[in-house]
């Protein structure tokens, strides 16, 4: 009997040594990986690093200066999206915008009809916003449950179920938006133009932008897809 039960007990330490090292194992493999995350972060080019050197790091710049010194610190070969990262009072939904130049995304807004009832149907789902008539809501509630979790399901709240869906399509094409934080965080991020834009327009987006965040906004920073970030000045 001693030697049945120290061998199952030999046999539990094994076990035991064998889910340790499987975890220790684990362990390792994720604080390594984070590790290499941390040193990925850190790595940059030549080029960022030699457009970062140009920038007054003590400055907050003006909307008009920042925009022009972005466009010569920006290195991509393509068109570059320009965007504001601010910090402001409070998580969740600041507000519904809708900035008075482009900002250079393509929206594409689909008008509900039966037509369009019939391709979701079937998945066919290629459109970016959705705009209908109180009409039609109680056919599409069938389809909440595939709408809604893409973003996409039409709500009296931000004016996409309204007895004028053109105009609603019309102004969000425009660029009419959602502005909301992060999930955890008062942080936003909002694309006011692109590189190739004229700089008056940029500069009308960012100060209508500011505008409508006046109190909400502490600070603010502009950046272009590939370039170093600018600190920008808030008319407080």
């Amino acid at each position: 009997m001693g030697s049945k039960k120290n061998v199952d007990m030999s046999a539990s330490e094994t076990v035991v040594k064998v889910v340790e090292d499987i975890s220790t194992t684990a362990e390792d493999k994720v604080e390594a990986k984070m590790e290499t995350k941390k040193v990925s972060k850190r790595i940059r080019s030549k080029k960022y690093v030699s457009n970062r050197a140009r920038v007054d790091k003590t400055k907050k710049y003006s909307a008009l200066e920042a925009v022009k010194l972005i466009k010569t610190l920006s290195y991509s070969k393509f068109d570059g999206s320009i965007t504001i990262d601010g910090v402001i009072n409070e998580v969740g939904k600041v507000g519904t915008f809708s900035l008075p130049n482009s900002t250079g995304k393509s929206i594409k807004v689909s008008i509900v009809d039966d037509a369009l009832i019939e391709k979701i149907a079937a998945g066919e789902i290629d459109f970016d916003a959705l705009v209908t008539t109180p009409a039609f809501m109680p056919k599409l509630a069938k389809y909440a449950r595939v709408l809604g979790p893409k973003g996409l399901m039409p709500n009296p709240k931000n004016g996409t179920v309204t007895s004028k869906p053109n105009e609603k399509k019309a102004e969000l094409e425009k660029g009419s938006f959602d502005l909301k934080t992060e999930k955890k965080q008062p942080v936003i991020h909002v694309t006011v133009g692109k590189t190739s834009f004229d700089d008056k327009k940029i500069v009308e987006n960012i100060e209508y932008l500011f505008s409508k965040l006046k109190g909400k906004i502490h600070r603010a920073s502009i950046s272009a897809t590939m370039s170093p970030s600018v600190k920008l000045e808030i008319e407080k």
